[in-house]
């Protein structure tokens, strides 16, 4: 699995600090860092940034490009800031992160995916907001792939579907029907890659429970071919997972999704902690703080 490192964000207080001051070094340590614990792209996320955020992406990318030469993911809602990052980018093919299925954000987003051979990711988040279900996320990735390829003649492999991802104390349903469309996906677009936010699960738990989130989801998308994922650099265990390194887990997780019977008092606390974990995103119990330690 390709692995997208989230860490340099403008909510951080680190580096959201260190971007508004245009400060390079913290930067550009965290991208050396990402580098060396195995990213496949690193995410600039400078936010909305209305007013500054094209001066601010045309310094950025040449910045952490100084540093690695990793492909960069151009993480903003400002047009005119991924033109300016889109224009910078010199070394790899660079990611576009995100385009929703809206009318206005197509229009201008996919000529310049298209001008400068860039993948991107589309966000499954139409007119109407969040799709209710795996059917409309099958629509509305229909949609943007149709309008992509026919009409821009954009490469199936540059487009990244992102079904989004909820919050597993929010809305349980949701995460169900995400795996749903993972299942429909190859049907619905063949030739497309998939990817998905996969720190929005653990959003809203308590710090110490939302790497155990993170890895067990990504245990269950990754069973129905997630090819990416935009993941905390720092989380080493994930890697692990997701580049298939604990076929262990991954199997008793698959157990639980599949209903088979599982002898607790036979397992590890680690493994004891899987299950608990995968009960509770798949809905087998309601969610709360404590599901580990009931």
């Amino acid at each position: 699995m390709k692995l997208i490192g989230e860490n340099l964000n403008i909510m951080s207080a680190v580096y959201g600090k260190a971007l508004k001051e245009k400060n390079a070094k913290p930067l550009q340590e965290l991208a050396i860092q990402q580098a060396e614990l195995g990213m496949d792209w690193i995410d600039l996320n400078i936010g909305p940034a209305g007013k500054t955020g094209e001066e601010l992406m045309a310094w950025l990318v040449p910045v952490i490009h100084e540093v690695v030469d990793l492909p960069l993911a151009l993480d903003t809602s400002n047009i005119k800031a991924i033109a300016a990052g889109l224009k910078a980018h010199k070394k790899g093919r660079p990611l576009i992160n995100s385009i929703m299925v809206r009318p206005e954000r197509m229009e201008a987003l996919l000529p310049l995916a298209a001008e400068y051979d860039a993948e991107f990711v589309g966000l499954l988040w139409g007119p109407e907001g969040m799709p209710r279900d795996e059917n409309e996320r099958g629509a509305l990735c229909a949609e943007i792939v149709f309008k992509a390829t026919g009409e821009f003649g954009i490469n199936p492999e540059r487009i990244y579907v992102d079904p989004i991802q909820t919050p597993v104390n929010v809305q349980q349903q949701q995460i169900l029907s995400v795996l749903e469309f993972m299942k429909m996906f190859p049907e619905i677009a063949p030739g497309c890659r998939s990817t998905i936010g996969l720190s929005n699960v653990s959003n809203g738990p308590p710090d110490h429970l939302r790497p155990i989130l993170n890895q067990v989801m990504v245990i269950l998308l990754k069973r129905y071919g997630l090819y990416s994922a935009i993941v905390d650099c720092f989380d080493t265990k994930l890697h692990e997972v997701a580049r298939g390194k604990r076929p262990d887990l991954e199997a008793l997780v698959h157990k639980v999704e599949d209903g088979q019977p599982i002898d607790t008092k036979a397992l590890t606390p680690e493994e004891v902690e899987y299950v608990k974990t995968a009960k509770v995103i798949l809905g087998h119990q309601l969610y709360s703080d404590s599901w580990l330690e009931v």
